[in-house]
């Protein structure tokens, strides 16, 4: 259902788009929180982890940085990932103020072992787009991203 807003048409296009892509990200968003829920983990968790299981160890405000978090939120996700004993702080050789957050083996062996899964849920639930859909939907989505952050920059 689209919008019913009497505005323009540029307007009624964009309230369009946003009320699509909106619904398609929740449910998209459900299947892979499905998921990880019967590990007990949380989307946004599980993408630290995966961050740092891709990235190497990454500083607090880089982790937040990339989550789109508050440092703040990510400062009690990390919290209850290292109580967990996934992950772990260090302080920066030089500078014992920076933080390093690193996957322990624990962590490692979790991301290792959910991955998988969470990618043939997130490959099964895309399938009703192509390949070329796929890549068209991923650049409009970081074209849109960008825009809206260097916009947020000024």
């Amino acid at each position: 259902m689209g919008t019913h807003y009497k505005g323009s048409a540029d307007e009624k296009r964009a309230l369009n788009a946003f009320i699509c892509l909106s619904r398609s990200a929740e449910t998209l968003s459900r299947v892979a929180e499905a998921h990880l829920a019967k590990a007990g983990m949380g989307m946004r968790q599980f993408a630290v982890l995966e961050a740092l299981y891709h990235l190497g160890p990454l500083q607090q405000s880089e982790i937040a940085q990339k989550m789109l978090c508050t440092p703040g939120h990510i400062t009690g996700l990390l919290d209850k990932l290292e109580r967990a004993g996934l992950l772990r702080r260090r302080a920066k050789p030089g500078d014992r103020r920076v933080k390093a957050v690193e996957l322990t083996e624990r962590g490692r062996a979790l991301v290792r072992k959910l991955l998988p899964g969470h990618v043939r849920a997130i490959t099964s639930a895309a399938s009703a787009l192509s390949a070329a859909e796929l890549s068209t939907l991923r650049l409009l989505c970081r074209k849109l991203g960008l825009a809206l952050s260097l916009a947020r920059a000024k």
